[in-house]
């Protein structure tokens, strides 16, 4: 089971956000229950949890009268673009078997909501997806959008000239499989034992076009490194790292976190300790990578950076930021987008 506290960027409820408009859907409906927002979401640093994209798709569902082969329409919009560092991590394996293996991985970097296993079978490498741990009434749609995403991700990591990816889904086959027979280039086969998507055995180790070990290895470092801190950053850091999110130009000090979360100071400071964090390491981890975005994607000023994040005097952003990256704010720009 994917772990379903680990933050994630909100790239994926965006995405859906755009097939609900497509559908006339108000997105505040879509929000329900979710302690998000549509406005929350689209903010720079903003994460959510798989937990609540669950939510947030039940609330879809529902919405739309739970619309057939809707999960495989979401999967055709899940390109690499949306994946991040995972994505470039897979770009450049050199080797679809590669690939494969740090998409296995690394799946708590992916929008998957459940297992994957693999297997071989009958000179097929078969992506098996388990969806033990989601509600039943979810478990097609993330089940079709898994699917449908693995095969907009082989075609571009390895063009768009590529043989049919079989699919079988263990649940009824619809009234139209029309959906299906796009996505996959054969009419899929339902009812199974199990839901798979194959691959011709020889196709896994054809070189990828864009493969490049040396950046593989980076990407691949990148990966394991983001995927402890996310990992890290589950439990109570992890809600109090939402509480400071929600206030990055004012963050709640550790007295009043302890307070919101019902518990004394000494309490919040000892189990962020066995967390291996604290207060002061959390507000400096979310001012570094916000500052970054502000600075990078949302092309903001050095001054409007340090006023977001609640610096009263823009020397003390500075010096924070020099010890994040050995750099003033100006020249840390410079380098990445230039002047």
């Amino acid at each position: 089971m994917v772990d379903l506290d680990i933050p994630r960027p909100p790239t994926s409820i965006i995405t859906l956000m755009r097939l609900a408009a497509e559908r006339d859907v108000r997105p505040e409906s879509l929000f329900t229950g979710t302690r998000l927002s549509a406005r929350a979401v689209k903010k720079p640093g903003a994460e959510v949890t798989a937990r609540q994209e669950l939510r947030f798709i039940a609330n879809l569902l529902e919405e739309l009268d739970d619309p057939e082969a809707l999960g495989v329409e979401a999967g055709n919009h899940y390109h690499l673009t949306i994946y991040g560092i995972f994505g470039f991590a897979l770009v450049s394996s050199p080797s679809l078997r590669s690939a494969i293996d740090v998409g296995l991985r690394y799946v708590d970097l992916s929008f998957a909501m459940h297992k994957i296993h693999s297997r071989e079978a009958g000179g097929e490498f078969h992506f098996v997806l388990d969806p033990t741990g989601i509600p039943r009434r979810l478990q097609r749609f993330c089940i079709e959008r898994t699917a449908s995403s693995i095969r907009t991700i082989h075609r571009e990591l390895a063009g768009p000239d590529l043989p049919n990816m079989p699919a079988r889904f263990a649940f009824p086959p619809p009234k139209d499989i029309t959906p299906y027979v796009d996505a996959f280039g054969v009419e899929p086969e339902f009812n199974a034992d199990d839901s798979t998507v194959a691959l011709p055995m020889q196709l896994l180790d054809e070189p990828l076009p864009q493969g490049n070990e040396y950046t593989a290895a980076a990407t691949q470092q990148q990966c394991r490194q983001l995927l402890e801190e996310r990992r890290r950053r589950t439990g109570l850091s992890g809600q109090v790292r939402d509480l400071m999110l929600s206030r990055p130009s004012d963050p709640p000090n550790a007295d009043q976190i302890a307070a919101e979360l019902a518990m004394s100071p000494r309490t919040l400071r000892h189990r962020l300790a066995v967390e291996g964090t604290s207060y002061r390491e959390l507000l400096d981890e979310i001012r570094q990578r916000l500052a970054e975005e502000m600075l990078l994607t949302a092309r903001l000023t050095v001054a409007e950076t340090a006023q977001r994040l609640g610096y009263l005097e823009l020397s003390s952003f500075s010096q924070a930021f020099r010890r994040w990256y050995g750099m003033s704010p100006r020249e840390f720009r410079t380098s990445h987008i230039g002047a």
